[in-house]
């Protein structure tokens, strides 16, 4: 069996460290030295150029900031392929300066027609897209390893497991916005594409021999397709700051929406993680305290016994929170947000069904069990056999004949691939048949 796409080198740079942990010798440097860093028009029509030239898949990764700025933009691009060598750009060098970002329409029409290897591609294309940068063609590294059934699928376990080397981690949360870089972080966001079209290859067999490849296929078109449109933002964002299950009144929840939009507002003027400026915890701790018993909404005072209120960035900003909870103190009642959004179809949590849906708990008490021992038998995590919105969509009502074809329907009209109808539906409709276990969660 050959792949078509193997245009592996396995040659590395090692530098005689050992990992203490792993007891693994250290990848240090990429087998053709430290990678120039483009960010200029000359640099980066070379790097077309040679990309464009190469052979084989195209090894892709990026670096953003996402715990230090506003947006989730890539601020590294790092890609290797074979007769090329490792690229790394920085968009920020080619940003027109109107507050667009970059635009790589023509590095994609150099690789275009190349595989493209991402490791856990879910992370990176939404920031590739945004640079004009959608893939054609996708390896999946991580949901490979996921469809094999590895116990670990991060890029750094699995190197060990398929090199037997070591790949530093330390700086995946640093600030990439930062510049200039330093030397030992070209050295690690390069080596995070060193070995990527190797390991590609050793799970491209792996997913043959285990007839796995039609999944695979299915997986990575899929993941491509989900990201030729951006996604539709959330209408009240706001509701998904951490801690807002402890807000119970409506006043809280209209305390959360006003500092939620002045922090956002403030976070994206200053191209500043939202988090860096007042944490979520603070906004929802002080929310509620608003209760049936104490109604009044909280002012500096209450603001100033809040350890996230007493941090240094949001004692700058204390006048706008300040704003916002007398925005909210004359908030007449028809202004305040409900205190539930109706919900359409199954909740995020089946056991609430037994209550609300007790048919649709008794199906999802069978099918749940199924799909678990499918998910063991074929070596899959569950999640990714099916995913679990598709299966509470399965359970929450009943279907029009309980048949392989019927389920196959359901399944496919909430996102199932292929694959997973024909492994699933015929299981589905066994268990949807079974005698009702005992009730539980």
């Amino acid at each position: 069996m050959k792949d078509p796409a193997d245009g592996t080198q396995t040659e590395t740079e090692l530098d005689g460290r050992i990992d203490p942990e792993s007891g693994l010798p250290i990848l240090a440097m990429p087998r053709e030295g430290m990678p120039p860093l483009v960010d200029d028009d000359a640099l980066l029509a070379e790097c077309i150029e040679a990309l464009g030239s190469g052979t084989g898949p195209v090894a892709i990764d990026t670096e953003r900031a996402q715990s230090f700025r506003y947006s989730g933009r890539a601020y590294l691009l790092q890609l290797r392929r074979s007769g090329a060598g490792t690229w790394l750009i920085d968009p920020q060098a080619f940003e027109p300066g109107d507050g667009s970002v970059t635009d790589l329409g023509a590095l994609r029409e150099a690789i275009i027609d190349a595989e493209w290897i991402i490791h856990a591609a879910s992370s990176d294309l939404p920031c590739l897209v945004e640079l004009g940068l959608l893939p054609e063609r996708l390896f999946d590294t991580e949901l490979a390893g996921r469809l094999l059934g590895l116990p670990r699928v991060g890029l750094g376990p699995m190197t060990e497991s398929y090199f037997g080397v070591h790949l530093l981690k330390e700086h995946s949360a640093a600030d990439w916005s930062k510049r200039p870089l330093p030397a030992d972080w070209v050295a690690y966001a390069a080596l995070d594409v060193e070995l990527l079209i190797e390991l590609r290859a050793l799970l491209w067999r792996q997913l043959h021999e285990e007839g796995k490849w039609a999944w695979a296929q299915q997986e990575f078109a899929h993941m491509i397709d989900s990201h030729r449109t951006p996604p539709d933002p959330p209408a009240e964002p706001w509701r998904h700051v951490n801690g807002l299950h402890t807000v119970h009144s409506r006043r809280g929840l209209a305390l959360v929406r006003e500092i939620w939009g002045e922090r956002d507002r403030l976070a994206h003027d200053l191209d500043r993680a939202p988090g860096k400026i007042l944490p979520d915890k603070a906004i929802s701790e002080l929310a509620g305290r608003i209760t049936k018993e104490s109604p009044e909404v909280p002012g500096m005072a209450q603001m100033d016994t809040i350890v996230g209120f007493k941090r240094r960035n949001a004692r700058r900003y204390r006048g706008r929170w300040v704003a916002a909870a007398t925005r909210v103190a004359r908030m007449p009642e028809s202004e305040l947000p409900r205190l539930r959004v109706p919900h359409e179809g199954p909740s995020h949590q089946p056991r609430n069904w037994q209550r609300t849906n007790p048919d649709a708990w008794r199906r999802w008490q069978r099918v749940r069990p199924a799909m678990n021992r499918l998910a063991k038998a074929l070596q899959v995590p569950p999640e990714n056999l099916i995913a679990p919105e598709t299966l509470r969509w399965l359970a929450w009502e009943p279907l029009e004949a309980v048949d392989a074809e019927h389920a196959a329907a359901r399944l496919a009209a909430h996102g199932a691939r292929e694959w997973q109808c024909r492994l699933c539906a015929p299981v589905l409709v066994a268990a949807l048949g079974a005698t009702p276990p005992a009730d539980r969660d």
